[in-house]
């Protein structure tokens, strides 16, 4: 540090602190931003959850009673004993159980065959539809993107965690903000101090430097606000049952986005829609005990989250959402997998919930060029989040459309 001079530090720091948090959010805003005008009880909130490539519903929300799921799929089928039975005719998963405990509590919707007309199996195609909410006309926005055009500008109002923002944030005149995971590492010891001299005020300094040496100090200014927080454990999830073992693969990267959405939302960030993700999903070989253990983590994170949120003040306000851009063949392939397909199933989860089934089963029988037939658009779940979850008129978003799902429950 003694070889290098202050002028030279600030300008080779500078530029890289005040280009970097340029386009996303730290976490010190996030919290500065809750503890400075918390977002009000009773707010709704929306977790979108991207199940990236392509989740065979099948194997998902199962038809275990049913002699042509079992023939089509030999070798990838679940047998009744090996399911969580939701009525006489469908079951989840059976790594699921966190996910059958919320259908139990009638806080869990699922919508059946979701799509759109004229599905497409790419995966880059299909994930744009979705993220844009556009089926029929190829937009550059996303349709939580042009719901945040018609909010108030507030850079905290939609936040995606990861380093790259995912197109449904992104609207015509802003965008929701990025939220990169990792946190903030400030030196320590001698070289902390060394960096809070050189972050001292000169007079001589320059309009730069002085941006520079400003955004140091602020560095350690903040991280005495935020350590405390992400040092803080996520909201127990007390109300869950006690069972013995677990699903497959443990703790998920999926867990890990959803307790730092945890803590944020339980100190009042000021954030009305949260988007995670999850990858894994394109099981074209061995799908069987790969998809189980994607889905358990799915499962116990979705279950954990809402339960940590029961433990705040925030529980009655959350809702979580989760779908994957197509669903699979409904016959499985020589590699003990399955080929990119068409419709599947959304999960909708939370106290505002009214749960159970909605959309009609597709049939196995009836198909359409060899795939499943869509018997809901996944514009009438997106428009009746934002009417019933976001409170906000749909026309602005998805322009005319009408459909709708009545999953949210009547106060």
């Amino acid at each position: 540090m003694d070889t290098l001079s202050r002028r030279r530090f600030l300008q080779l720091s500078g530029a890289a602190i005040v280009g970097a948090s340029a386009p996303v959010l730290s976490i010190s805003q996030i919290v500065q931003a809750a503890q400075s005008r918390p977002l009000p009880i009773g707010t709704p909130i929306v977790v979108i959850i991207t199940l990236y490539g392509g989740n065979d519903g099948l194997n998902t929300v199962i038809p275990y009673q049913d002699s042509t799921y079992l023939q089509a799929r030999p070798d990838i089928s679940y047998a009744p004993s090996d399911v969580l039975p939701l009525d006489k005719d469908l079951a989840l998963n059976g790594s699921m159980a966190g996910m059958k405990n919320l259908w139990d509590q009638k806080k869990l919707a699922i919508i059946r065959g979701v799509g759109y007309p004229q599905s497409d199996r790419s995966h880059f195609t299909s994930m744009a539809i979705w993220q844009s909410g556009s089926p029929t006309n190829q937009l550059s926005s996303g349709w939580i993107g042009r719901w945040i055009d018609t909010q108030p500008r507030d850079p905290m109002l939609a936040i995606s965690l990861g380093s790259v923002l995912p197109p449904l944030m992104a609207g015509t005149i802003r965008s929701g903000s990025a939220l990169p995971l990792g946190g903030i590492v400030v030196p320590t010891g001698a070289l902390a101090l060394d960096c809070m001299r050189l972050s001292a005020p000169a007079a001589s300094d320059t309009k730069l430097l002085a941006t520079a040496a400003t955004s140091l100090r602020d560095l350690f200014d903040l991280s005495s606000n935020v350590t405390p927080v992400l040092k803080l454990p996520a909201p127990p999830a007390t109300d869950l049952p006690t069972s013995n073992g677990g699903s497959a693969g443990g703790s998920s990267d999926l867990q890990q986005q959803l307790d730092l959405v945890a803590k944020l939302i339980a100190v009042g960030a000021p954030t009305r829609v949260w988007s995670v993700s999850l990858g894994g999903f394109d099981t074209h070989a061995n799908e069987k005990g790969a998809q189980s253990v994607l889905l358990g983590n799915v499962s116990d994170s979705i279950s954990r989250f809402l339960s940590q949120m029961r433990s705040t003040n925030r529980g009655a306000d959350v809702t979580v959402m989760a779908y994957s851009e197509f669903g699979r063949r409904v016959h499985g392939n020589a590699s003990q997998g399955t080929d990119h397909g068409t419709s599947g199933s959304v999960f909708l989860a939370g106290d505002k919930i009214a749960g159970g089934f909605y959309g009609d089963q597709p049939s196995l029988t009836s198909l359409v060029d060899g795939d499943l037939a869509v018997t809901s658009d996944f514009r009438d779940i997106y428009a009746t989040v934002l009417e019933s979850l976001l409170k906000s008129p749909v026309d602005q978003v998805l322009g005319s459309w009408k459909g709708r799902t009545n999953f949210v429950r009547k106060i």
